[in-house]
This record gives structure tokens, C-alpha cells and sequence, in this order.
């Protein structure tokens, strides 16, 4: 179902209603009120009332129906993720080893090197977000920003590809590869910080509402659910997308880099072509103009108050003149707050790292049966592919009907803890590598290992655990973050506050390489303890933090709703007096 949408007609409002879910009845109606006229039958019948106090806390709450338009966004950043995982699987061979290699390469530069490349692409990627957010936010408009950013990352994926051929030699591939990386890594920081505030924008019900179903079931409507299920979906298309090493990796193996390189690059083009075909029923909103440095001047004169927020509202000093509105103040806190929350998110991106790296290594010190151990992260993206729709259609649902309240904090809170599992259960698994034969706390390194070809007698399957919490965890706290991200922001600024928030993933990239040096056997064991530990702390930590949040997220969610009004009733009187 979505809600109403508002329209003038003869200077009266006008409410077209639509209404489709398989369990509800088809209604439709148009009327100059929120209810169909009194008839000679009977009183008026409101056919979406506001919930009253005690049917906010009793009335069990549902999603509305999602715009075909979020599906479009979708599919873009499943083509962009499928590329980025796609040409980011072979790197660490590609830079690693020589072309002549047992595990063929390209540059032959080692694996310190293949490693800091590596790192830097990921920070890099993460850093850029900030400049796609401010292209998108002040100048260009989310979708032109995506657009622009698409042209840039296939600049970077053509010379890639092109450097990666036979006939280049080692000095000109690697200029290619480090132009690729600052190109693609700049194309996919502000497609990042773009898309998923446009898949949300997609969906404009701001308020609680009550319906009934088929069944007679009086329910309330949550736009909080509905946008939890978007970023569901969103989340979902990132870990398909994630599952193009699975193609790529064979391709470098059996084919060359060049073939690894070429399948991303041509299913980029799906994202070019998704966009503009879709362009006509995305819903697009123009650039604020300055609003980001005005959010500044907000700040900067609330710390002149003494950090108050309610001092720098014109309401409230009316002889400041200043260029905003109460309402927006109110946006830069909320604002403030979604920031506070990604305070501890640096910590769960420092665990979550590990899945790329560190894991992978543990991997290679058991037994593969022929299994590639850089493969191992695909039961990650299973573990999301399968449980996404699981949670959305059955768990969060029938948690709601059980009583259970799952609002954001508390489930970030559990997302925190679940990853701090994760690390304890890699503990445990390193445990029993250095407990087993025949190079026990020293693997692949001992006289015994035949040159570092007989790894410790542990079945490589006893790692699949590990990636399913993880990938658990990230339902919880990952996915309820770009959730949290989104709709906590201020309108015109929920690409900058996205891109804050996928700063965070920076900011844990750096504290990887921070406590790189301890990555080394025997050392590492304690490095997955110390993980672990920090995961539960830091929840704790993090719930007692802001618990308090949850109980105000009603009436947060409701500031956009708000908003609406105001400005259209000023629309409305601009119009009157030009009348």
C-alpha cells in the first residue's frame, strides 16, 4: 500500500488513494478528505486514520508496499558491487606473483606490496564517499552524481583491463592497475554514497497509519519497517553482487587476467543501462544548493551557545536573523545523532576485515581438498542471500508478533555481538590448527610440511561457521545501519551523512593495518581473542550508549512527516497570495 499521495485540486486537497498487498483488499477512492463523504447509509469511513496512542503500542506493525522504481536502484548497485568484487578478487595474484609463477600473476611484486595495494584500495574506496556525497548532495542531484561517477570507474576499468593484456609489460600494468584503483575506487565511493539514499528516496510515506486487512486484522502501517525492508533488498543485491569472484577468480586461473578483468567491465554496462531506462519513474530530487556548509554555520554557532542546539533556533532569538528555520536545526540534531551512533562501527568494520584477509590465510594452513582458499568468503554472501528474505518475510515479523521490539539500536547491539562470536569461534579454530600435526603453532613452516605443501590435518569445512555468524551479524548491524543512516538524516544531507557512514569502514581499515604486525603465528591466536572480547565490549558499551534511542524513534522518524506539512502549507499560502 502507499500512503496518499497529496495533490491541489481546485484549491482543495485531493487524495489519491491506491491501495494493493496480497493480503489486503483493493481500495480505491479519491476524495477531498482522508475519509469518503457521509452517505445516506451511514457516517463517513476514514480509510487511513492516524493511530491513536493505544493503538500505537497494541496493533501489530506491517510494512507498506515497495515502489517497483527501489527494484531499478537495486539492480544498479548489484551491477556495481558484482564489478567491484569482480575485479578486486584477483588483485592480491595480480600484483602478487610473477606470469611464470606455480599460482600465475602479472607484476611478480610480492606479497607485502600485493597487501598494501590492497589496503589502500579499500581506504580509498571508503574515503571518496564524501566527495560523491557533497556532488550529489550540493551540485549534480543524486542520480546525475551516479551517473558521473559511472563514466569514472569505466575509465578506470577500460585502462585496467587494457594494461592486464599479454603484450603490456610489468611497468605499464602497473601504472594501469594504480590508475584503475584511484578510478574505480573514486567511481565506487560515490556511487555508494548516492545509491542508497536513492532507493530510499523511492519510498515518500512518512507516517504511521492504520489499515485493515482481508482477514479483518486491524494493522499499523510503519514507513520504519517498510525502509528496514528496502535496505533489506539493497543489502541483499550488494552479496549477489558479491559472488562475481566465483567467475572471476576461475577465469584468472584458466584463462588470463585479461578474461578476469573483461566480464565486470561489461557488466557494468548493465548499470548505465538500468539507470537511464529507469529514469522516468525514478523518483528524482534536485540539489539543496548550500546546505552542507550551512549545516556548519548551524554547528559552529551552537558550540558559540554552549553545545545548544535550542539556542540557535530563530524561534528562539528571533533579533539573530538567521537563514534557517527550526525545522531545520531539528535535522542537523537527528542528523548528529545517527553520527553518534556510527561512533563504535569502525570496531565491528576492524572484525569484519578479517573476512578478506585473515580468514583467508587460516584458510590456507588446513586442508583445501582441492577447495581454493580465497573462496571460502562466498558462504558470507550465501549466509545474506538466504537469510535476508528469511528475516524480512518470517523472523523480524513473527519477533514483532511475539512482543519483541526489534529497533534499530537493539539490533546493532546484537549485530556487535554476533561478529564477537564470529572471532571467538576463529580462535577456536586456530586452537585446533596449532593442537594438530604436522607443523603445529608454526604452519606450513616446519621441515615436516614437505616446503610448505602439507598443511596441519584440520578440514578447511570447519571454518564455514565462522562466515555464517558473520554474515548474521551483518543482517543486524550492517544493514540496520544504512537503514539508520538514511532515514535519521536531514533531507538534504543524507548522502553527506551516508558517506560518513561508510567512513567508518575506512577509519577500520587503518586500525587493521594498526595491528597488522600481530598477525603472525603463534601471536594471531590472541589477536582472535582480543577481537572478540572488543566485539563484546563494545555492544555493551554501545547499548548502554543509546538504548534511549529506541524509544524515541517514533517520534524522529516523525520530523520528515512534519516537514511535508510545512512546507506545503507555505507552498500553499505563496500560491494564494499570487492568486
Amino acid at each position: 500500500m502507499s500512503y496518499p499521495d497529496e495533490k491541489l485540486v481546485n484549491n482543495e486537497k485531493s487524495y489519491i488513494i491506491e491501495a494493493t498487498s496480497s493480503d489486503d483488499t483493493v481500495l480505491s477512492a479519491k476524495s477531498t478528505e482522508r475519509s469518503i463523504p457521509a452517505g445516506d447509509n451511514g457516517p463517513s469511513i476514514d480509510l487511513y486514520p492516524d493511530p491513536t496512542p493505544d493503538e500505537l503500542e497494541t496493533l501489530r506493525r506491517v510494512r507498506d508496499k515497495i515502489p517497483f522504481s527501489a527494484f531499478i536502484v537495486a539492480v544498479v548497485e548489484l551491477c556495481e558491487r558484482f564489478t567491484y568484487y569482480g575485479v578486486s578478487g584477483p588483485f592480491q595474484n595480480y600484483i602478487q606473483y610473477n606470469p611464470s609463477d606455480l599460482i600465475p600473476g602479472k607484476l611478480g611484486k610480492g606479497e607485502s606490496t600485493a597487501t598494501a595495494l590492497n589496503y589502500f584500495y579499500q581506504f580509498w574506496t571508503y574515503c571518496t564517499p564524501i566527495f560523491g556525497a557533497i556532488l550529489g548532495d550540493q551540485y549534480l542531484g543524486k542520480f546525475w552524481a551516479i551517473i558521473t561517477c559511472c563514466c569514472i570507474y569505466m575509465v578506470g576499468l577500460i585502462v585496467l583491463l587494457v594494461t592486464s593484456f599479454p603484450f603490456a609489460d610489468t611497468s605499464a600494468s602497473l601504472a594501469g592497475l594504480i590508475i584503475g584503483m584511484i578510478c574505480t575506487g573514486f567511481g565506487a565511493g560515490g556511487i555508494k554514497a548516492n545509491v542508497g539514499p536513492l532507493i530510499a528516496e523511492q519510498y515518500t510515506n512518512k507516517r504511521l497509519f492504520v489499515k485493515t486487512l482481508k482477514s479483518g486484522e486491524r494493522v499499523l502501517v510503519d514507513p520504519r519497517i517498510t525502509n528496514e525492508v528496502i535496505f533489506q533488498i539493497f543489502y541483499l543485491c550488494i552479496n549477489i553482487g558479491a559472488l562475481s569472484p566465483l567467475v572471476t577468480t576461475n577465469l584468472e586461473l584458466h584463462v588470463s587476467y585479461w578474461a578476469a578483468f573483461l566480464v565486470p567491465t561489461c557488466f557494468f554496462c548493465l548499470a548505465f543501462l538500468a539507470m537511464f531506462l529507469g529514469k522516468r519513474i525514478l523518483r528524482i530530487k534536485k540539489p539543496q544548493g548550500s546546505v552542507i556548509p550551512m549545516a556548519f554555520r548551524v554547528c559552529f554557532q551552537a558550540i558559540k551557545h554552549k553545545f545548544s542546539m535550542e539556542a540557535v533556533k530563530p524561534s528562539r532569538d528571533p533579533d539573530a536573523n538567521y537563514p534557517w528555520n527550526d525545522h531545520f536545526v531539528e535535522e542537523i540534531k537527528r542528523a548528529l545523532q545517527a553520527c553518534k551512533v556510527f561512533c563504535l562501527l569502525p570496531i565491528y568494520s576492524l572484525m569484519y576485515g578479517n573476512m578478506s584477509s585473515n580468514f583467508v590465510s587460516q584458510a590456507g594452513q588446513m586442508e583445501l581438498h582441492g577447495i581454493p582458499n580465497d573462496v571460502m568468503s562466498v558462504f558470507d554472501s550465501l549466509t545474506i542471500i538466504v537469510f535476508v528474505p528469511f528475516m524480512s518475510a518470517i523472523g523480524f515479523p513473527l519477533l514483532r508478533k511475539m512482543g519483541f521490539k526489534m529497533m534499530p539500536v537493539t539490533k546493532m547491539t546484537i549485530g556487535y555481538f554476533l561478529i564477537g562470536i564470529s572471532m571467538a569461534y576463529a580462535a577456536i579454530i586456530q586452537h585446533l590448527i596449532y593442537s594438530a600435526g604436522p607443523c603445529y603453532e608454526n604452519p606450513l613452516q616446519c621441515p615436516a610440511s614437505n616446503n610448505g605443501t602439507l598443511p596441519n590435518r584440520v578440514n578447511v569445512a570447519i571454518q564455514i561457521p565462522a562466515y555464517i555468524i558473520m554474515g548474521m551479524s551483518e543482517i543486524f548491524n550492517y544493514v540496520t545501519g544504512l537503514e539508520y543512516a538514511y532515514t535519521k538524516a536531514p533531507d538534504s544531507l543524507k548522502s553527506f551523512v551516508m558517506a560518513l557512514y561508510l567512513l567508518t569502514n575506512a577509519v577500520g581499515a587503518a586500525l587493521g593495518m594498526a595491528i597488522s604486525p600481530v598477525a603472525v603465528n603463534p601471536k594471531i591466536l590472541w589477536m582472535y581473542t582480543g577481537l572478540a572480547v572488543a566485539a563484546v565490549v563494545a555492544g555493551i558499551v554501545f547499548w548502554f550508549m543509546f538504548r534511549h534511542l529506541n524509544s524515541k524513534e517514533d517520534a524522529m522518524n516523525h520530523i520528515d512527516a512534519e516537514a511535508e506539512e510545512y512546507y506545503e502549507a507555505a507552498a500553499f499560502i505563496g500560491e494564494e497570495g499570487r492568486a
